[in-house]
């Protein structure tokens, strides 16, 4: 019964707060279980037939809900009749996720590529509990990690709280509450200045920092519900993908996207970039292939074209730097060397954070704001407050790359309890005003 009772839970949680929109949640599900049942128990023209159908339907209730008014507001009249119709669409919190994972268990079981670890059940009720708590596991369920269904199912079963890691829940759970109530909270109340009009009133100084400070802000944000998602999760004896590995410290875009949204980036690459051929299909493909798969993964971001700019940059970015290592073989290996690269993969990084904040016409005044601003008076407060707050992301970044045996590692290891209480003391008295996930519009 525990599968049963974390079902119902988790349909509870997530009606909470669209009750109305849980029918779309569940009517997903039975697509998906009936799609994947029928792929298992077909003939093979039938088996491609039921997996093409079941992916259209998926990225068809995608596309509807999420990007009906996008399309209405680019190519309709949105006063009246069906324009106006897309606009009054609302946006089903985590469908961008549960979508994802709904076509990566009917890719999966289609191409029978991980069948050691992932068997469907004959008997349809079994594998109806199965499918619908692989999607709607509340955990991971409104804003990731996006799970794939071979890593998922063979974890389903009964569990024993003897058998639950604790101190990972508790360190998981700390740091992540942390990371979102202490650090991205408290950034959101000085990047809230970005937004127009605001930002033509602050110093170019001021814009940099408050600049900056998003950058950390939504790191700080979307990896803080990753560890709580984590701790959730194993929790109840479940083990969810790691969804960042210190990104900020990356020297390549590559080296990024291996370590920033982990489950969508390897989402991508396993179930868009490969299909689409990858790099198998020559050098031109091949950077087609690495642009194409950035711009939908922008856009799965959110319905705006400053998404789709944004994926872009990051395609394009990747598709400059395959080209510099593999066909001009240029390497860099030096210590100075990579921390410039660093330096430089972060400061693009950051940039290209303006398209989410911003919408794209603004993104291009705030960067003019930064040039022209110069003179304007300094405020020096809020300058050093995003710097406060910005600081543990930074010493979390740091304490990675710092080696073991320094003196100051040493004592944090030991100490480490101590630095988690330190953090539930700041959640207690420093929490920023109360704010949803960024991630949570996608």
């Amino acid at each position: 019964m525990q599968v049963q009772i974390l079902i119902a839970s988790s349909l509870v949680f997530y009606a909470y707060g669209q009750p109305h929109l849980l029918l779309l949640l569940l009517t997903s599900a039975a697509i998906n279980i009936g799609a994947s049942y029928l792929i298992v128990n077909g003939n093979a023209a039938q088996r491609k037939l039921y997996a093409a159908l079941g992916v259209i339907i998926n990225l068809g209730i995608l596309s509807y809900f999420k990007y009906g008014s996008l399309l209405a507001h680019t190519f309709m009249d949105t006063s009246m009749g069906i324009g106006h119709y897309l606009t009054l669409i609302p946006l089903p919190i985590g469908i961008s996720f549960y979508t994802f994972e709904g076509i990566s268990l009917l890719v999966d079981v289609y191409s029978n590529k991980h069948s050691d670890k992932l068997s469907i059940d004959r008997s349809f009720s079994q594998h109806t509990i199965k499918t619908l708590f692989f999607i709607s596991f509340f955990p991971h369920l409104i804003a990731g990690p996006i799970l794939k269904a071979y890593e998922f199912y063979p974890q389903i079963g009964s569990k024993s709280i003897k058998n639950i890691d604790w101190e990972y829940v508790f360190k998981k759970l700390t740091l992540g509450y942390f990371l979102k109530m202490v650090v991205a909270d408290n950034l959101a109340n000085f990047t809230f200045w970005m937004a127009a009009p605001y930002y033509h009133m602050k110093s170019s100084v001021s814009l940099i920092a408050m600049l900056l400070g998003y950058s950390f802000q939504i790191f700080a944000d979307f990896a803080g519900y990753s560890f709580i998602a984590l701790g959730l999760a194993k929790m109840f004896g479940y083990d969810l993908l790691e969804n960042f590995q210190f990104p900020y410290i990356s020297t390549s875009f590559s080296e990024f996207w291996r370590r920033w949204h982990i489950s969508l980036s390897t989402f991508l690459k396993e179930y868009l970039y490969i299909p689409l051929g990858g790099n198998r299909k020559g050098k031109f493909r091949t950077y087609f292939n690495l642009t194409i798969t950035m711009v939908l993964g922008g856009l799965w971001h959110g319905a705006a074209w400053s998404y789709a700019v944004w994926g872009a940059f990051h395609g394009l970015a990747l598709a400059i730097e395959r080209l510099i290592d593999k066909s001009l073989g240029i390497k860099i290996s030096s210590r100075t060397g990579l921390i410039c690269k660093g330096i430089m993969v972060f400061s693009f990084v950051t940039l290209a954070w303006l398209l989410f904040r911003l919408p794209f016409n603004e993104v291009i005044a705030y960067l003019k704001a930064i040039g022209t601003n110069m003179h304007t008076s300094q405020d020096y407060a809020m300058v050093l407050c995003i710097m406060l707050y910005s600081f543990p992301v930074v010493l979390y970044h740091f304490f990675y790359i710092m080696p073991a045996h320094w003196k100051i590692q040493v004592v944090a290891r030991k100490y480490q309890y101590v630095i988690c209480g330190c953090m539930l003391f700041m959640i207690a008295v420093n929490s920023g005003p109360s704010g949803s996930f960024i991630y949570f519009q996608f």
